[in-house]
């Protein structure tokens, strides 16, 4: 949300907190819960990390709940001990404001966001149960708000079928594991997160969920579904977008309504809010919500008691496991 062109250090935190703000400020209009959430932080990104973080204090500070929803931190490039190390020094600073904390540790193919897994040994895609196990051991002790991105053959991207080789059963283990270690009552007693989801089958989307997937990225998937809202407007108003003036209704015929950006703009954010829509279908989230009969408010205006919609998750979706 800021310019490529700034090039201050702390561009990327100030365009995050900017649409935060936005979004604090319309978010009643849709009468529905909304998440705030940044998503892959790499150490070479932790400023921006920082400058968020800031931000949410300085917004706990005056409304009692934190700017963002949640963070993440994906420091999967890392040495595990480090990895850890930074996550409970982030985490410690986030549970006092009740911010979700997302980490990831293994290794997910592919390229985002500057991490790039394309050449790495397939092998390496699994992470170990002693691996998500090491994760709880050091942030349960310090709140229940996070989730953890275990590598279960994940890819981002989307590939050609039988290229990629998922095995969300191995979350399963995850589960038996820890829940053997710490004598849970809970069936799934960890948060797991499904990365690389573009591109997945419907049952191995099923399978994840059933083994403690609460959230799952689908961001290639999204971006071809906006990029597909453009070409199809573009296709069927082709005749209308050579010039700004003279189409097929006459020569001296004006074209803005076709080229204004807020258009066909609209055009991609319909598509793309379809596919999202099929996302929660096969993740079975739709209909899970019970509307609330309060009123919204700006956020940004009015001090409130502090609610985070994650901390609600937290309860609800132990509930469905337990």
């Amino acid at each position: 949300m800021c310019g490529k062109s700034i090039k201050d250090p702390n561009a990327a935190a100030a365009g995050a907190v900017a649409l935060a703000y936005h979004v604090r400020a319309v978010a009643k209009y849709y009468g529905i819960p909304v998440v705030l959430h940044s998503d892959h932080c790499a150490k070479n990104l932790l400023p921006w990390f920082d400058g968020m973080l800031e931000a949410d204090e300085e917004y706990f500070k005056k409304f009692g709940e934190p700017l963002f929803s949640s963070h993440m931190l994906d420091l999967s490039e890392e040495p595990d001990e480090e990895n850890i190390a930074i996550c409970v020094k982030y985490f410690k600073k986030m549970v006092p404001m009740k911010i979700w904390l997302e980490m990831e540790i293994g290794i997910t193919g592919g390229e985002e966001d500057g991490v790039n897994n394309e050449d790495i040994d397939p092998a390496k895609l699994y992470t170990t149960p002693e691996q998500v196990y090491s994760v709880y051991e050091a942030l349960a002790p310090i709140g229940n708000m996070f989730s953890i991105a275990a590598a279960f053959g994940n890819v981002h991207g989307v590939y050609k079928p039988g290229n990629v080789t998922l095995s969300p059963e191995k979350l399963l283990s995850h589960q038996m594991y820890t829940k053997e270690k710490i004598g849970s009552e809970l069936e799934r007693p960890i948060f797991l997160v499904m990365h690389g989801g573009s591109g997945s089958t419907d049952e191995e989307i099923k399978s994840a969920v059933a083994n403690g997937v609460v959230k799952m990225n689908i961001d290639t998937d999204t971006q071809w579904s906006y990029w597909d809202g453009i070409r199809a407007f573009e296709a069927k108003n082709h005749d209308y977008l050579q010039g700004q003036i003279g189409n097929p209704t006459g020569d001296d015929k004006p074209n803005k309504k076709f080229y204004d950006p807020r258009v066909w703009i609209r055009a991609a954010e319909e598509t793309m809010i379809a596919r999202v829509a099929l996302s929660m279908e096969k993740l079975g989230s739709v209909g899970q919500y019970t509307k609330s009969t309060e009123p919204g408010s700006q956020q940004i205006i009015i001090k409130k008691k502090m609610v985070n919609p994650l901390e609600g998750l937290v309860k609800g979706v132990k509930k469905m496991m337990a």
